[in-house]
Formats: C-alpha cells, structure tokens, sequence
C-alpha cells in the first residue's frame, strides 16, 4: 500500500492507495499525526507493515509542518525499511523540507 503525506498547510493531506483523507490538524499535528495515519489504516483494515512505498510533499509550506512530516516519513521508512518518494516520484534517502524562504522565527508569547 502507497501512503502519500502532505502536511504544509493545517489541512493534513494523507492518501492511501487512491482514498484521499483530510485532518484539520492545526497545533496537534506533532501529537496526533501517528494516530490519524493509523487509524485510517485500520479503516482499511491494513497495518504499518502493510505499507510498501511513502510519499511525502516537502514544500513548500509551513516551517513547522513540513519538519514534522518529514522525521513522521524518515521514521517510518527507516524502520519498516521502504522507500521514500517526493511529490514528483523522485526516490529519496530521507524527505528534506523544502520550506520556500527561510523561517520566521517569532519571540515566545509567554
């Protein structure tokens, strides 16, 4: 099974074969992204071990979002041992975000 995975913006974009999901993600992607990727595999009634290639959208996009997607990718492919692709099925080693500009890093509201 192909997983693609675009989260540049806080809509997060997960296909899986041809069924397209959408999460607004916002501030949990880093805390809920492994649950929503898995809870729609088993929708499926497939597993981690199920997967066969991973694509992933590395920009541009949110600073944030993309680095988050990217080690959730890097993670994965590592340790179920399968490919990665970018969006234009170029393999990769690892997903490296391509972020567009450089980040704007703000001062801490509190």
């Amino acid at each position: 099974m192909k997983l693609y995975l675009n989260t540049s913006t806080p809509t997060t974009i997960l296909k899986l074969d041809h069924q397209t999901y959408e999460w607004e993600s916002n501030r949990n992607l880093a805390k809920d992204l492994l649950k929503f990727i898995h809870d729609k595999l088993q929708q499926n009634q497939k597993d981690w071990h199920d997967l066969t290639q991973l694509h992933f959208f590395t920009g541009p996009g949110s600073f944030t979002g993309l680095r988050i997607g990217a080690t959730i990718i890097n993670t994965l492919a590592h340790e179920l041992h399968i490919p990665i692709f970018d969006q234009n099925g170029t393999e990769l080693k690892i997903a490296i975000p391509k972020y567009g500009k450089s980040a704007n890093i703000t001062r801490p509201k509190k």
